[in-house]
């Protein structure tokens, strides 16, 4: 079942755009003008206990796996290889996963920042196509988890060290 048509079996309010094709989340906020903020990137990642999670945050963050790991009380936590992300989604493009890891058995984890916005988009599935959602739909579809696992992107530009997961983050204000 693809996430359309699982959208519409779980009765969710959403519309879907299509557009040109886009292989990064920044791109999708580009074509659909949007800040990245309100673009939903799910990465995809693979704890030592052998268990896959997808882990949704802005277009505009990236993933601080050392703040994973540590809220998920293990020792290592890894991005999911290609081979692995084809295994687990089989009926999607790689690169276009949906953000909802209820339709592949996976547990979602939503970093807290994305949770401010009242309304997100997303690929499809499909390179080009996206869902525009309402975050309440979101999170009553995907019952995330939420938690603090990002940090913004511009920072790797400006300090290129290793994050503390627990640091001040003023772009959360």
């Amino acid at each position: 079942m693809d996430i359309l048509d699982y959208l519409k079996q779980k009765e969710c309010s959403f519309k879907v755009s299509e557009h040109e094709p886009v292989f990064t989340a920044a791109g999708l906020a580009t074509v659909e003008h949007v800040p990245a903020r309100q673009v939903a990137k799910p990465v995809i990642v693979r704890a030592d206990t052998g268990r896959f999670y997808v882990c949704v945050l802005p277009a505009d963050r990236k993933i601080n796996l050392y703040a994973l790991q540590q809220h998920l009380g293990t020792d290592n936590v890894r991005l999911a290889t290609e081979h692995e992300m084809e295994m687990l989604f089989p009926d999607v493009q790689i690169g276009a996963e949906p953000p909802v890891g209820s339709l592949y058995g996976l547990p979602t984890l939503m970093d807290r920042t994305l949770a401010k916005d009242k309304e997100i988009v997303f690929q499809a599935g499909s390179h080009q196509r996206s869902v525009w959602m309402p975050m309440a739909e979101f999170k009553r579809l995907a019952q995330p988890t939420v938690l603090k696992f990002s940090y913004p992107a511009a920072m790797e530009e400006i300090e290129p060290m290793p994050l503390d997961p627990f640091f001040y983050d003023p772009f959360l204000m």
